[in-house]
């Protein structure tokens, strides 16, 4: 049997941050673990496909932001045979978490930390292999192709699998949120801390769309077809997020007073660009990733002055 299935983590909010399960001939794969919290949904959703956590011989994880790779060591202990597949620079994360799991708490504060994330847990580093660029595994005979992709994380990559020509984008294929799709396509990127890079960004969507895969399967959030149309809005995005990037590196503001500027700024192309009026519940969900874009700008701007 060859199917996909999308798992609703439950992080923050409905159809915030997917996982994916993929079998292919009684091989199974996760990709993406969210956070410890999320363990249980994911053995929830093996079990209910009639699956054995015997089966799983993969855990795959985009790269190691904790909605992404923080669930990793809770999943992985109970699945005796899988092998957690990882970017180079972030297997050593995945490994020893401890200096990840200090930046966020310093971030987060250690009671929201722990509400989000839970307890983050280290990876015995036998069971855990790193994959350079072009790197192929097979799952039940089918290819997974694994692309590095800068620009959101420099420990970044993309799986592009062969047999359902799909390509698991973690955040280098943006966020189209379900909640805001009702009235037509609605994709932004993100440019979260502290990593971002607008070239490579640019770059690495462009990457995903020259292997015209049939759909891309997002973290944030879910399975579509229309890969150009989404491409497109995130170039442009990043075309924009870009030329705030330039504008702030040159103005000398700190990154406190850089960060406000972008927030309004982002906000208003935003609601420019969307297609209707968001609810206070939809503005709720925008006002979460607007705050990350804009600490991600402001950032990297202050970065590359090198002071």
């Amino acid at each position: 049997m060859s199917r996909l299935v999308t798992i609703d983590s439950q992080y923050v909010a409905p159809q915030l941050a997917a996982a994916y399960l993929r079998e292919e001939n009684g091989e199974v794969a996760f990709i993406e673990t969210n956070t410890t919290h999320a363990a249980p949904l994911l053995l929830k959703a093996l079990s209910d496909a009639g699956l054995s956590t015997d089966a799983v011989k993969f855990i795959i994880v985009t790269h190691v932001h904790l909605d992404h790779a923080g669930g990793t060591g809770a999943l992985l202990k109970h699945c005796p045979n899988a092998t957690v597949l990882a970017h180079p620079r972030a297997a050593r994360h995945l490994i020893d978490p401890s200096r990840l799991v200090a930046s966020a708490r310093q971030v987060y504060g250690a009671e929201v930390f722990d509400a989000l994330y839970g307890a983050i847990e280290p990876i015995d580093a036998k069971r855990v292999k790193a994959l350079e660029d072009g790197s192929v595994e097979t799952l039940g005979g089918a290819k997974l192709h694994f692309i590095h992709t800068r620009g959101h994380a420099n420990h970044h990559f993309v799986i592009h699998d062969e047999a359902q020509n799909v390509v698991f984008t973690g955040d280098t294929f943006g966020l189209v949120y379900p909640a805001l799709q009702a009235h037509g396509r609605f994709a932004f990127p993100s440019t979260s801390p502290t990593d971002f890079d607008g070239p490579a960004a640019i770059e690495s969507v462009k990457r995903v769309m020259a292997m015209k895969p049939k759909a891309v399967a997002l973290t944030h959030f879910g399975l579509f077809e229309d890969v150009d149309a989404i491409g497109a809005q995130l170039i442009e995005w990043l075309e924009f997020s870009l030329k705030l990037f330039e504008e702030g590196k040159k103005s000398g503001d700190e990154q406190g007073t850089l960060e406000q500027a972008f927030r309004w700024k982002l906000e208003n192309e935003l609601l420019k660009r969307l297609p209707f009026k968001p609810t206070a519940d939809q503005q709720k969900l925008i006002n979460f990733d607007l705050e990350l874009n804009s600490q991600g700008l402001a950032f990297a701007a202050v970065k590359a002055r090198g002071n």
